[in-house]
């Protein structure tokens, strides 16, 4: 069975699968994958669309990995649109669309090659391909769902690439073998609400946060390791949601994002920030709450069999020998690096996410 991974990659643009919504391309993707022989499973958890698929060899035991998602984010002003963002329209050797970047022509490039190659070898090893419709929003139901029903039933990989969109100009111009962690925090500073004529009746949170948020943005985390740029902390947001010119507010809130390599961890970070909130606090005799959130721990998989192996094919097929990075933000490869060794190669990724998403047909084939 021949699968064309382009006109696959335009029917799953058709299907509207922005998150949460299913949209038909998880089903679309079961039924491909169920009469080409694949045993598939729908790990659905919390209404979130998940899919499980495998392969396996009569020969050798290995089990290569695929995960990818065929949720997408909102399409924003449709109008904007060059075509309409869910036509998987083709025209002049592009193919145009949301997710056909991120990462419906990944998820469609592997599912045809995966189809074409258990029928040309057979004996070759298994192939496990997870597909979750929950990538773009809260992780929770998402791959970790499929990862905990293959935990429960003794499912296996033992390494996995990530279809994420991470070549630069060409296809497989660079791999990534990590990332780096990230967590976001916000503070909520209380101080003394007053008149701005009387600013000493007052204690303004303003002061007090933009002081705080001075100290943070000019801290050097780290001057980066051997397979990590160095971390960095963005200031995101201040907020008083104050109309009035002359009232000091009674609270100011500030928020916060920080993208760490591993010298650290988010434990050791909180800690630091929580360090800051009270001297805030003791310096401008203001409250200090902080909450924060972890996304995910910085993590890599070291130069080695895994990363040898796809940069070899990489070098066969496209002529070219890819940069190892863990450059960028986020992946669902941050959950299953505990399960097996993990790297993450897709096609450029420069139009994700923006009006007019689209990507060269030549670089799906």
């Amino acid at each position: 069975m021949h699968v064309d991974p382009v006109k696959l990659t335009a029917d799953l643009v058709r299907c509207p699968s922005v998150t949460p919504n299913e949209g038909g391309a998880i089903r679309l993707l079961q039924d491909l994958l169920a009469s080409s022989g694949f045993r598939c499973v729908r790990t659905d958890r919390n209404d979130i669309a998940n899919l499980f698929a495998r392969w396996d060899s009569p020969g050798r035991k290995k089990t290569m990995g695929f995960n990818g998602h065929t949720d997408v984010v909102p399409p924003g002003d449709r109008a904007a649109w060059s075509h309409d963002p869910f036509s998987g329209h083709v025209e002049d050797g592009i193919l145009w669309g949301r997710g056909a970047t991120d990462m419906k022509s990944g998820v469609a490039a592997f599912a045809a090659a995966a189809i074409e190659f258990v029928r040309q070898f057979p004996e070759a090893g298994s192939i496990v391909i997870t597909i979750t419709g929950n990538e773009e929003g809260l992780p929770t139901d998402g791959t970790l769902a499929i990862l905990d029903w293959m935990e429960r039933n003794d499912e296996r990989m033992d390494v996995c690439i990530v279809g994420e969109p991470t070549s630069r100009e060409t296809v497989g111009d660079m791999v990534k073998i990590g990332r780096r962690g990230s967590m976001s925090g916000l503070f909520v500073i209380t101080g003394k609400q007053g008149h701005s004529a009387y600013p000493h009746l007052a204690r303004n949170p303003v002061e007090a946060t933009v002081d705080l948020c001075r100290r943070l943005s000019r801290a050097k985390l780290d001057h980066g390791t051997e397979n990590f740029d160095p971390s960095t902390l963005v200031v995101t947001s201040i907020d008083t949601g104050n109309p009035a010119t002359n009232v000091i507010p009674s609270s100011c809130s500030a928020s916060i994002n920080i993208r760490f390599n591993d010298l650290h961890e988010s434990s050791s970070l909180i800690d630091w920030l929580s360090c800051e909130a009270e001297l805030t606090a003791d310096k401008h005799d203001v409250r200090v709450q902080l909450e924060t959130v972890v996304s995910g721990e910085s993590f890599l998989t070291p130069p080695g069999p895994l990363s040898d192996l796809v940069s070899a094919a990489i070098q066969r097929e496209c002529g070219r020998v890819p940069i190892l990075s863990t450059s960028g933000g986020t992946s669902d490869a941050r959950f299953i690096r505990r399960h097996c060794p993990v790297v993450e190669l897709g096609l450029p990724g420069k139009t994700m996410h923006q009006t007019d998403e689209h990507i060269r047909v030549d670089d799906i084939r």
